[in-house]
């Protein structure tokens, strides 16, 4: 274990420990207020193995796929499909996706905020879609959509019924997409993540395990 660093320790009004595993494979706690560190190192230690196995995990990423240069041939996430880039002249738009992705070398060197904006409007267009299409189904209503920079949060419900979504999303598969949304339009109705709140996520999606075990494992590679 004396590799593992804790970076904090986060306390608030959760009733249990909770552990995580950062991008760079160090450890956050999270715990109820009044909960002594003697307490909290005795559940460090009794998942000792689990903290091993995912800082293992983290190490072995291909981290070429945390840096994008923007070169040819090059490979950028859309609805969970890589497409390759390829740098053209006499292009009229900054970017556009077709069998691949093309961009305009006029902006090669604004390449990463010309990406961002393609999917930051992607995003609303498609999560837009399906927000309607499952409020509709579980008779939910919500005032209204934002597309977000959030690199922490997937989607955030704000008390007024907005639904916040992070633009990295579209580059997950339509499934992982829709189990966000379905998770941001259950806490509509419930706030926290107790029981009630799983009851309607599972009404809406049976299998939203699954999807968001995904998101867990894969979410690292939803960078840009």
């Amino acid at each position: 274990m004396e590799d593992i660093k804790l970076e904090k320790i986060i306390r608030s009004k959760r009733k249990t420990i909770a552990l995580q595993i950062t991008d760079n494979a160090t450890l956050i706690v999270k715990a109820p207020f009044g909960i002594d560190e003697k307490r909290i190192w005795e559940v460090i230690q009794k998942h000792s193995n689990w903290i091993e196995n995912k800082k293992k995990e983290i190490e072995a990423r291909d981290l070429k796929v945390l840096k994008k240069e923007f070169v040819n041939g090059e490979g950028f996430l859309y609805l969970g499909k890589y497409y390759k880039l390829y740098i053209v002249d006499n292009q009229d738009i900054p970017l556009k996706l077709e069998d691949n992705f093309y961009l305009s070398r006029s902006f090669l060197d604004k390449a990463r905020g010309v990406f961002i904006d393609w999917y930051k409007k992607e995003a609303f267009n498609i999560i837009s879609e399906r927000v309607k299409w499952y409020a509709q189904k579980s008779n939910l209503k919500y005032s209204k959509i934002n597309i977000t920079n959030a690199q922490k949060r997937w989607g955030s419900c704000s008390s007024n019924g907005n639904l916040n979504f992070s633009y990295r999303l579209i580059m997950a598969p339509i499934s992982v997409i829709d189990y966000v949304v379905v998770h941001e339009l259950a806490h509509l109705k419930e706030k926290n993540h107790g029981k009630n709140f799983w009851i309607k996520v599972r009404m809406l999606m049976p299998d939203y395990k699954k999807h968001e075990n995904w998101l867990k494992r894969y979410n690292y590679m939803l960078l840009i």
